[in-house]
């Protein structure tokens, strides 16, 4: 029964460890950056903490065995194990505290941004994560010596706590990327998990009062020595080879992952827990078996070799079949769940097999080993130390360096011809085959390898995880699918460290728009996207004060470097992706070739380190990072980047942080918003193009009104040349992106969490959101102090006082049609005020149909003119300050009419109000008096009236 108990509370230290793991991975994170030497270093190091913890328990157990002195003497292994558990516990309650102090101690030190302050870094994550992981790797060595009885039931005994820690793992993974990090913030998980073992610890303690029955020890204590194993070298080598080689297919498969179903944390979650969860079915699966036969380790490697072919030949379809799935459910936030559920099942009928495999290759090989000693820890301890440090090799070499020379395929089949030689050397050793026969074998081997095909670019780099429906035709089979005509081709691939990055070349009557793709995700073209970009860069270099040094995050395209670079004397690009620079080239003819000008610098790290030990501040720092449901990305929307941002900021500064509404909803819109504001005293947002915002963050708001200042900026040469690359030409059609003005954002009633390092809130929400695949919207500004502040620092409402209120018909047509061509909300609102103020303008008539078509795509449910027409005219009413007549006004048809109308006339308002064109509250509230003037509805307008006034603000008198 104690056996049990302990068995069931080693799935609860799995759950712990993993999430563990997740935890400091994203503590460490934000000491050493988000890049791929960030993540292998910290894996390596979780790891290498394990190995030396298997290694170091094992000894432990081989002397506390022996020094029990007598056979059969029992001694308290479990009351030590316990121990290690409160240890760890303890040590949890801490990390907070300890982290503060190291990444306190990194920033004193002086260091830079280079190689040394990186391999400093380091040397601190080492001394954070190497004592807890030490004290989980006595897990194997002193529960396999302490719960078996003898060598009869070794092996069982072995497997099942290998199995159930595991068991214990793959909820962790789970729950560490769908609930407990999101829910409870790091800090939170941590406190959680200490609970958890020391309660483990503490139950451990207790039943190992009750001491068990070990296996007798030998005469001769060294003859319990591991290494006197017959074949030990050979069987540490399988080991390390395995563990190299499923390690490196684990960071493939999560690439492929990303590539598949996108590559949020959700993603990562599903596929570590699938190998996770294989590994200890393999694990049980050799607890239930009563006899393993001599040469059941051989047929494992071998078949674990020919299932990895096998999934091999199949992996690149994996595209095509997240799509299927994607196809199965609707966008309905109810379906997340279900449809990670399916998407984890389709990952884990993939790789159940050859996985399961691979976690019964460790009990197997104990098997072999625990006969010739009966010093059970030792022999566990050793053997998983050995196939940990290949998990090392697998973290360091398979999933980072390899990538700086070979591509997905050539990786997978590296950890293939690991596989390859493990079966090798098992056949050798265990089978007892001529040397000859067993090289022919690894030879056959090694040919299988060689003949494989490439996977196509195309099938791997699509990006099916964004488009949500499968239509009729898609349903044929990956074959048919990928058989067909695209109108674009790739130029460029390149699966380097970090990311998998291809370049599109799309031909549109005649001209090339080449686009950059990560991980299957767009982030910016050359001709679609330029506005976006070019802006990024112009408007903060528009209101700064100075533009002596200029930060950039993410080259891209280097559009926004590029127009920085042409006025700036000095400008800072921190590129994470070896890949990103090694297709730069590509772009120089769209980036004014910033990739040759000299007063463009590239640092390669990410923005983060790049930022906190830089040395001297910035004027404008621009950021257009990739969307914060990507993994890693989500630090660049964090409160303590944007304050080591706003710190790097010169006098006058201005932070410009790219922003989408589509892909999202209004929460998570709200969410970066109010994390924005709680950095950046002075906020304004503006849009680019589309569902593309521009958050701009001023170190003071001293110079940013100075409309004067900006308007003889805005006519330099070099302003004036980038604007219209942009396709901009007047002043007042860039001011009116301008959507919250300076003020309005912190007016806004914007409550609730932000998003910060220590509980990442934001990637969660995105990724969920995402899902749904809506658009956000910006917290409306019709409520009358938002309103107020915003027409109080409006640029454009400036520009048009300094023009006394008057727009040529022509400069209001260029201004109508930019708005027409993004932003459908703001055009209606536009082109009423210019019905209004003159109705009878032949160009408004002319402009109004020829933005008609844009207007019905855009604006869902606008199905015909008529529609769009009666939008526009009921809005041009809210710009009358005085309400029709109601017909009638006697009879109770006539106050239903009234009170309708009204409640129509607060929602356009609601909606449609832009303080570019400011809708008189004075018309508002003579819709409510008129209907209150009727006594059969006086009450109903009465309430209607008060429950505007709650969200808009008192209306005029």
């Amino acid at each position: 029964m104690l056996r049990w108990i302990a068995l069931l509370l080693t799935i609860l230290t799995g759950f712990s460890g993993l999430v563990y793991e997740i935890t400091w991975e994203k503590y460490l994170a934000t000491l050493l950056g988000s890049h791929s030497e960030a993540t292998a270093a910290i894996l390596a190091l979780f790891l290498g903490g394990l190995s030396v913890g298997y290694w170091l328990f094992g000894e432990v157990t081989r002397r506390m065995i022996g020094g029990a002195g007598q056979p059969n003497r029992p001694a308290r292994l479990l009351q030590l194990y316990g121990c290690l558990e409160v240890g760890i516990g303890v040590y949890a309650l801490l990390f907070p505290t300890l982290f503060v102090a190291v990444q306190a101690l990194s920033i004193f030190v002086p260091l830079g941004s280079g190689l040394p302050a990186f391999a400093f870094d380091v040397l601190l994550s080492a001394l954070l994560i190497l004592p807890p992981a030490i004290l989980m790797g006595g897990t194997i060595p002193i529960l396999t010596q302490a719960l078996a009885t003898g060598l009869d039931d070794a092996t069982r005994f072995h497997a099942l706590v290998y199995g159930f820690n595991t068991v214990g793992a793959f909820g962790g993974a789970l729950a560490a990327g769908f609930w407990l990090i999101p829910a409870l913030g790091l800090v939170g998980t941590l406190v959680a998990m200490s609970l958890v073992n020391l309660a483990a610890g503490v139950v451990f303690i207790v039943i190992g009062a009750r001491p068990l029955a070990v296996a007798a020890m030998p005469a001769d204590p060294d003859a319990s020595r591991v290494a006197f194993v017959p074949g030990y070298r050979v069987f540490v080598a399988v080991a390390l080879l395995c563990g190299f080689a499923m390690m490196t297919v684990q960071t493939t498969v999560i690439r492929i992952g990303g590539l598949s179903f996108g590559a949020s944390q959700f993603t990562f979650s599903m596929v570590v827990a699938v190998f996770v969860l294989s590994i200890a079915i393999g694990s049980l699966a050799v607890s239930t078996a009563r006899r393993i036969p001599r040469l059941f380790l051989v047929f494992d490697l071998w078949a674990l070799f020919a299932t990895l072919l096998l999934v091999y030949s199949q992996l690149d379809d994996a595209p095509y079949w997240a799509h299927r799935i994607r196809g199965l459910f609707s966008s309905d936030p109810a379906d997340f769940y279900p449809y990670h559920l399916t998407a984890f099942g389709g990952v884990l009928l993939y790789l159940i097999v050859p996985v399961s495999l691979s976690g019964a290759t460790l009990p197997l090989i104990f098997h072999h080993m625990r006969s010739q000693t009966s010093s059970l820890g030792n022999v566990a301890g050793s053997l998983y130390s050995w196939n940990t440090l290949g998990s090392v090799l697998g973290a360091l070499v398979g999933g980072y360096a390899l990538f700086f020379w070979l591509d997905l395929h050539q990786v997978y089949r590296v950890a293939l011809l690991a596989v390859a030689a493990a079966a090798t050397l098992a056949t050798l050793q265990v089978w007892g085959l001529g040397l000859g026969r067993v090289l022919v074998l690894g030879l056959a081997a090694w040919m299988a390898v060689a003949i494989l095909p490439e996977w196509p670019v195309k099938r791997l780099a699509i990006g099916l995880f964004r488009q949500r429906v499968v239509e009729p035709s898609e349903a044929s089979g990956p074959d048919d699918y990928f058989a067909k005509e695209v109108p674009y081709q790739y130029i460029f691939h390149d699966d380097g460290p970090a990311a998998t990055v291809t370049v599109r070349e799309l031909l549109r009557m005649g001209d090339s728009d080449l686009s950059i793709w990560t991980n299957g995700k767009s982030d910016g073209s050359t001709r679609s996207d330029y506005r976006t970009m070019a802006l990024a860069g112009l408007v903060p270099a528009l209101l700064a004060d100075r533009i002596e040094r200029c930060f950039v995050i993410g080259f891209g395209t280097g559009i926004t470097a590029g127009e920085l670079a042409s006025f700036s004397p000095e400008v800072v690009v921190a590129e994470i992706s070896r890949s990103v620079m090694k297709a730069a080239p590509l772009f120089d003819h769209a980036n004014q070739y910033v990739t040759e000008n000299p007063r463009a610098r590239i640092v390669e790290s990410d923005a983060y380190r790049a930022l906190l030990r830089s040395r001297g501040s910035f004027d404008v720092i621009a950021s257009e990072p990739s969307n914060p449901w990507v993994t890693g990305v989500e630090m660049l929307f964090s409160r303590e980047f944007l304050s080591v941002a706003r710190d790097r900021l010169a006098p006058g500064g201005v932070y410009a942080q790219w922003f989408h509404s589509y892909e999202t909803d209004s929460e998570t819109v709200a969410m970066v918003l109010r994390t924005y504001a709680s950095v950046f005293d002075h906020v304004s947002v503006w849009f680019t193009q589309d569902s593309d915002l521009l958050l701009l963050g001023f170190q003071s708001d001293e110079h940013a009104l100075d409309l004067d200042r900006i308007a003889r900026r805005f006519a330099r040469p070099d302003f004036a040349a980038g604007f219209r690359r942009a396709g901009i030409n007047l002043l007042p059609t860039l001011l009116s992106h301008e959507l919250l003005p300076l003020g309005a954002v912190h007016a806004m009633p914007l409550t609730g969490p932000v998003h910060t390092l220590l509980h990442p809130r934001l990637s969660d929400l995105a990724a969920r959101s995402f899902f749904a695949g809506g658009t956000g919207q910006l917290p409306r500004a019709s409520a009358l102090e938002i309103a107020r502040v915003a027409q109080q620092n409006s640029l454009f409402q400036r520009y048009l006082a300094r023009s006394q209120g008057q727009l040529s018909s022509q400069v209001r047509a260029r201004i109508v049609r930019n708005a027409c061509r993004f932003r459908p909300v703001e055009c209606v609102t536009l082109l009423a005020q210019w019905a209004h103020q003159d109705p009878d303008d032949e160009l408004r008539l002319r402009v109004q149909k020829q933005v008609l078509g844009r207007i019905l795509a855009l604006l869902p449910g606008r199905e015909d003119q008529v529609v769009f027409e009666q939008i526009v005219e009921r809005t041009a009413e809210l710009f009358q300050r005085e309400a029709t007549p109601v017909p009638g006004m006697d009879g109770q048809l006539d106050g239903q009419f009234a009170l309708a109308r009204a409640q129509a006339a607060s929602e356009l308002f609601d909606a449609h109000y832009f303080h570019v064109a400011p809708f008189p509250r004075e018309a508002l509230a003579r819709y409510w008096r008129q209907c209150e003037a009727i006594p059969s509805v006086r009450e109903a307008c009465r309430k209607g009236r008060l429950s505007v006034e709650r969200r808009l603000g008192a209306l005029a008198q």
